[in-house]
């Protein structure tokens, strides 16, 4: 497999924000957000085997690892690579860009499926036949850029009936968006999600990597 890095940091995104985690984030991607803030994972890394990233992990020292990209999917030998940490008792979150097939990824994984906004430039790209394989404890995202796309996702959750059956998130894109705007707009509409900041980024700031 192909990694960019692999790094301990506070999670940042998601249900699980504020844990300790180690991230490791795969190499390549097949879209070009608009927001993009990991375009050095396009190209940037170093092959490694599977019992490479394991040893990588392991000394680390944590036990939640989340394996993100880039685009993880991408790489064929990633759903092995899951089931491997969690048969060792590691728990695992695969964030992904919604564009590649989630079947076949270890039901105990939680997937953190990215589901594109017409501001990202990538809307067309959704994998709709993925949103019947979501599970309880999976967790669907919307990175908002501005009042349209909140609408958009206001209505792709309601016409794709996810309420209730997973974790909505709705994240306001860093530096486009004041999150102070968006979750007015959660509250006026009474909109049962949850406001998913970007944690990381207050903590160390917008362009520190590794962290």
């Amino acid at each position: 497999m192909k990694v960019c890095e692999i790094f301990s940091s506070i999670q940042g995104e998601s249900t699980y924000a504020g844990m300790p985690c180690v991230f490791v984030r795969m190499t390549g991607c097949n879209l070009r957000c608009s927001y993009c803030d990991t375009v050095y994972a396009y190209e940037e890394g170093t092959e490694l085997t599977g019992e490479e990233i394991m040893d990588k992990i392991q000394a680390i020292g944590l036990k939640t690892v989340e394996i993100t990209g880039g685009e993880p999917l991408l790489q064929k030998d990633v759903p092995p690579l899951t089931k491997k940490l969690l048969d060792r008792e590691y728990r695992v979150l695969i964030e992904t860009n919604g564009s590649q097939d989630i079947h076949g990824i270890d039901e105990r994984a939680v997937i953190i499926l990215d589901i594109k906004t017409p501001g990202s430039g990538m809307a067309d790209k959704v994998m709709l036949s993925n949103l019947p394989l979501l599970k309880p404890q999976d967790e669907v995202k919307f990175v908002i850029t501005h009042r349209n796309d909140y609408e958009w996702a206001k209505i792709f959750v309601r016409e794709h009936s996810l309420m209730g059956r997973c974790t909505i998130l709705f994240s306001p894109a860093f530096g486009m968006l004041d999150p102070r705007h968006l979750s007015k707009w959660i509250l006026e509409d009474r909109l049962e999600v949850r406001l998913n900041l970007q944690l990381h980024k207050y903590i160390y700031g917008p362009d520190v990597r590794g962290v």
